[in-house]
């Protein structure tokens, strides 16, 4: 999908002083959003932006006051991989 947004000449100039790539600001927001609201998961937040990992969607979310969910299951799962890390072997 393209997605085109029209600036009025008379308030782009500020916009770029604050945001280089406004394309890739909307691109961010347009993502925060979505993921806050539930529409797309973390793993689509990091498709949509081409990110690397979560861990740079997470951050990237974190900028937009957005803070990622973790489950119970999250944390459970979190502690057992702790539990065979520390085993020892």
């Amino acid at each position: 999908m393209t997605v085109t947004l029209t600036i009025p000449d008379s308030i782009s100039a500020a916009l770029i002083e604050k945001f280089p790539d406004p394309g890739r600001a909307a691109l961010e927001a347009l993502a925060a959003k979505a993921y806050a609201a539930g529409g797309i998961s973390l793993e689509g937040v990091r498709r949509l932006l081409g990110l690397s990992s979560r861990w740079d969607a997470e951050t990237m979310l974190k900028q937009h006051d957005v803070w990622p969910s973790v489950s119970a299951e999250d944390v459970q799962h979190d502690l057992e991989c702790l539990d065979q890390l520390l085993e020892p072997k």
